[in-house]
C-alpha cells in the first residue's frame, strides 16, 4: 500500500516503480482554459507495465477521463510529460482501443461493420482493407462469438440490448489488436446482471489478447475484480494519492467478492475516497 509524497515534495510513482514501464504520467498536470482556467489534474506520476491492468478511482471531477486523454494524445498536459512505448505521446496514438459508457455504434452500419470499423480506418489495416476483407470479417465474427454475439453480425444496432451494444463495442475497441485499450467507465449504464457478465468477459479478453488496460470506474467492486493495481485519485484538481496492489490470481470468478481480503481491499478504497472527497469539500 502506497502514497505520494507530500503536497510540497517531489512527484514518486505510486506504486511499485516499474524499470521499464510501457506508460508513464511523469509529474503530469492538465490545466483547461488557458492560465486562469480550471486544474484538471496535478503533478500524476503513474507507472503502467506493459499487459498490465490498473484501474483509476476517485470523486465526479477529480481528473479520472483526462488522464485517458492525455495518454491517447487527444489532448497534451500542461506541465510534465507522457510516455507510452519509450516516446513521449506528442498527437493522437494509432495503437489505442477504447470503448466508453456509451457504445456510439455507427446506426447506419450492420454489428459486425461496426466492430470492424476500426481496421477501416486504422494502418496498417487501412490499405489492406479490400484486399483482405474476408479475412478480417472472420476475425470480426470470431471476435463476436468469444464475447457471446455469434449469428448477431448482420443485425443493425437498434436491435440489439445495451449489453449486446457493449460487447460489441470490447469487440470494435480490440478488432485491430491495439497495445493500449482505455475504458472509460464501459459498463456503468448497464443492469448488474449484465454488468457482472461483462466483468467475466472482459477479463477473459485482456488474458487471451493482453493489451495494456487503464480503466475508469465508479464501482470500487469492478476496479478491485478486474485490475492489478487500482489508483485513488483526490477531489480536483486530481492528485494521485494512493495505490492497492490486488493480490488475487487469475482468472477470478464473481465469488472472489465474498472473500474477506477483497472486501477489505473495497473497504479501503472506499474510505479513501471518502477522505478525498471531504477533503475537496473543505477546499472548495
Amino acid at each position: 500500500m502506497d502514497t505520494i509524497a507530500d503536497k510540497g515534495s517531489a512527484a514518486e510513482p505510486v506504486g511499485a516503480p516499474a524499470a521499464d514501464p510501457f506508460i508513464r504520467f511523469d509529474n503530469v498536470s492538465l490545466r483547461y482554459g488557458g492560465p486562469e482556467g480550471t486544474l484538471a489534474v496535478e503533478g500524476a506520476t503513474i507507472d503502467i507495465p506493459k499487459g498490465g491492468f490498473v484501474s483509476i478511482v476517485g470523486p465526479s471531477g477529480c481528473g479520472k477521463s483526462t488522464l485517458l486523454k492525455m495518454v491517447s494524445g487527444l489532448i497534451a498536459p500542461t506541465a510534465g510529460r507522457v510516455v507510452v512505448g519509450g516516446k513521449p505521446v506528442t498527437g493522437p496514438l494509432g495503437f489505442v482501443g477504447m470503448a466508453f459508457q456509451n457504445p456510439t455504434p455507427l446506426p447506419w452500419y450492420s454489428v459486425i461493420d461496426n466492430v470492424m470499423l476500426p481496421l477501416r480506418i486504422v494502418e496498417p489495416y487501412r490499405s489492406t482493407f479490400r484486399a483482405r476483407y474476408d479475412e478480417y470479417r472472420a476475425k470480426a465474427e470470431a471476435l463476436l462469438a468469444v464475447v457471446g454475439l455469434k449469428g448477431f453480425g448482420e443485425k443493425k444496432p437498434w436491435q440489439l440490448s445495451g449489453g449486446m451494444l457493449q460487447r460489441a463495442s470490447l469487440c470494435r475497441a480490440l478488432i485491430h489488436e491495439p497495445a493500449l485499450l482505455l475504458l472509460d467507465e464501459p459498463f456503468g449504464a448497464l443492469d448488474a446482471f449484465t454488468r457482472e457478465e461483462l466483468w467475466q468477459v472482459l477479463q477473459e479478453l485482456w488474458l487471451s489478447k493482453r493489451p495494456t488496460v487503464m480503466l475508469i470506474t465508479h464501482d470500487l467492486a469492478e476496479s478491485v475484480l478486474l485490475s492489478e493495481t487500482v489508483f485513488v485519485m483526490s477531489a480536483r484538481p486530481g492528485r494521485l494519492l494512493h495505490s492497492e496492489h490486488v493480490p488475487f490470481a487469475r482468472p477470478r470468478g464473481l465469488d472472489v467478492m465474498y472473500e474477506p481480503e477483497f472486501v477489505a481491499l473495497v473497504h479501503r478504497l472506499r474510505t479513501r475516497i471518502g477522505d478525498a472527497r471531504a477533503d475537496g469539500m473543505k477546499a472548495a
